[in-house]
């Protein structure tokens, strides 16, 4: 008697496609993914909704769809309509939806805002290859202490999706987040940038393993990595714009008080990301908001423009093979 348990395929049942999405993809049309952690989790409303619009705007203007992902009433959404960015931008109290909140969030129904882990694997599910986040997590700093590594990470090994960024996010090590990129095989690579960027800052000290400068390029690289049978993510890096960006000396100085307050006041897990980005938007001045709104623009609009090259790249194979 075969005992062994056998997993079940995802289901996109549980998907709600939003019409214009799913006209897009089923048309072959360029469509990329947002998460929804950042709308009530960030600015107070309404900028956060202004916000969100413009970043939607930005995707729209490089000629692609945006997708944003959140959990409403037991069911994953992939595409939110104004009225439902509203709801989520007025309701401070929606609690962020990773990978491991993600099935209880769906069984108990209600809103959840959806991390990149969870909104990963709402995109794989829908269809979508291309995701669009200014900084993604990875390696703390105290990991050797506190074995905090983000779940972007583990989840970047199960999603087939391209994941635009610029960068980790300024509290995290570098060199680390690159170390176990590599070792789980998933390819970076810096789009017109030789340094792996440091989310409010230009460049984290470290290179990027791979630079190119042309998003077709990469498309066809990202689809070989993906024909290789690699059921992994690949990252696109690209930084903040240098005039907005926040040197990176300021960031350690205010990052290194704030985490030696955060132990102080045992602030550890979930806690510490949102804790140690407060105290550094205090220590500059909140020049932080002004460059997080930058940067974020910025990777929406890229994102979008990647996915167009990636439609394009998509489309011309599918003709040779025709």
């Amino acid at each position: 008697m075969n005992t062994t348990a056998t997993a079940p395929a995802a289901d996109p049942a549980l998907l709600d496609i939003d019409e214009e999405v799913r006209e897009a993809l089923h048309e072959g049309r360029p469509v990329v993914a947002l998460e929804s952690s950042a709308i009530p989790h960030g600015l107070p409303y309404p900028a956060n909704l202004d916000l969100a619009l413009d970043i939607d705007a930005q995707v729209r203007s490089a000629g692609a769809v945006p997708a944003r992902v959140a959990v409403l009433d037991g069911r994953i959404r992939v595409g939110m309509t104004k009225e439902q960015l509203e709801l989520f931008a007025s309701s401070p109290d929606v609690p962020k939806v990773s990978t491991r909140d993600l099935s209880l969030t769906l069984t108990r129904g209600g809103l959840g805002a959806t991390t990149v882990s969870s909104s990963l694997v709402a995109a794989e599910l829908a269809g979508i290859p291309v995701f669009a986040v200014a900084g993604i997590g990875g390696v703390h700093r105290d990991a050797p202490y506190s074995f905090d590594i983000s779940a972007d990470l583990v989840q970047f090994t199960r999603s087939r999706v391209a994941v635009v960024c610029a960068g980790a996010k300024s509290m995290l090590h570098p060199a680390w987040t690159l170390e176990w990129l590599e070792t789980a095989g998933i390819p970076v690579i810096g789009y017109r940038c030789d340094d792996f960027p440091a989310y409010l800052s230009v460049s984290s000290g470290v290179r990027n393993p791979h630079r190119l400068d042309d998003l077709r390029e990469i498309a066809a690289v990202v689809l070989n990595h993906w024909r290789t049978g690699t059921a992994t993510s690949a990252l696109v890096t690209h930084p903040i714009r240098e005039a907005d960006g926040i040197p990176s000396a300021d960031i350690e100085a205010a990052l290194e008080d704030a985490t030696a307050r955060a132990k102080a006041a045992g602030v550890t897990g979930p806690a510490i990301t949102p804790y140690i980005l407060k105290a550094i938007a205090q220590a500059t001045q909140g020049r932080t908001a002004d460059a997080n709104r930058s940067v974020l623009l910025s990777t929406a609009a890229l994102a979008g423009e990647f996915a167009t090259q990636f439609s394009l790249e998509l489309a011309e194979r599918a003709g040779a093979r025709a």
